[in-house]
């Protein structure tokens, strides 16, 4: 692993993150801040954090990544597949057996699926997506 990068693009929600992974100590970096400066809550720190530990790479790579759009758990969710995709490319580059390779480890946690679900477009004649106006009998 001669210093080598690997990129991952993760989005969710209006969310786009772009991660970069460098062999390092485990830093996190989010847009220039540290993790923990920059997303308020520890669950949150911890929902991305869980590719890495579930794949003992956590002490191995130095993360940067650039997110932009949406809010924090948007955020979080797009870094989170991000790094996911760049754990993917480093792990195809060595010779892992099938047996423990990151995929079948991170797909049986569901990491590898992108979630699709965004807001719902506002619809004609009603205060929300799909909140009616309150009826009224007269």
């Amino acid at each position: 692993m001669a210093n080598k990068k690997y990129y991952g693009t993760g989005r969710r929600k209006t969310s786009v993150a772009k991660v970069t992974l460098v062999p390092g100590k485990g830093k996190v970096t989010i847009n220039g801040r540290d993790v923990r400066e920059y997303l308020p809550y520890e669950t949150l720190v911890m929902d991305l954090m869980q590719p890495l530990v579930l794949t003992n790479t956590n002490e191995m790579f130095d993360v940067n990544v650039s997110v932009h759009g949406g809010g924090f758990s948007g955020q979080t969710g797009a870094i989170r597949l991000g790094i996911t995709r760049a754990l993917l490319e480093y792990d195809s580059t060595t010779d892992a057996d099938s047996e423990n390779s990151f995929r079948k480890i991170l797909k049986a946690h569901g990491f590898i699926t992108r979630d699709s679900r965004k807001k719902e477009r506002k619809k004609y004649g009603l205060k929300k997506a799909r909140r009616a106006p309150q009826f009224s009998k007269r």
